[in-house]
């Protein structure tokens, strides 16, 4: 599935629109400790996170994510905001909880 289908599919709410929404999602990711998704978010993963500051950028930025999903109704900051659009980073939000909106993703992986 790549990061336009996920936009497509209807479940999440588009925040920003990045430049590669023609990468593929390998798998969901979920983690709200920084160094933690530094050191083990896959690169290609949907980064599910609560993290709505301008270091999550960078750290999917870093880890090379295919897109962010934030989760339980967190919203990206206003500096992370224009971060955001400056990177070209997809990121999408929902009222889910981490967990299930990571296995929505994962049910949409597995078909």
């Amino acid at each position: 599935m790549t990061v336009r289908e996920l936009i497509d599919c209807g479940v999440f709410e588009v925040v920003n629109v990045g430049e590669d929404v023609e990468r593929e999602i390998g798998v969901p990711f979920c983690c709200d400790l920084l160094s933690i998704a530094m050191s083990r978010a896959p690169a290609g993963c949907a980064w599910v996170t609560v993290m709505g500051n301008m270091n999550t950028l960078a750290v999917a930025s870093l880890t090379d994510a295919a897109c962010i999903v934030m989760a339980e109704g967190a919203r990206l900051d206003e500096v992370a905001m224009k971060k955001a659009k400056d990177q070209g980073i997809t990121v999408m939000g929902t009222e889910l909880p981490i967990f299930d909106a990571a296995f929505k993703i994962y049910q949409m992986l597995a078909g």
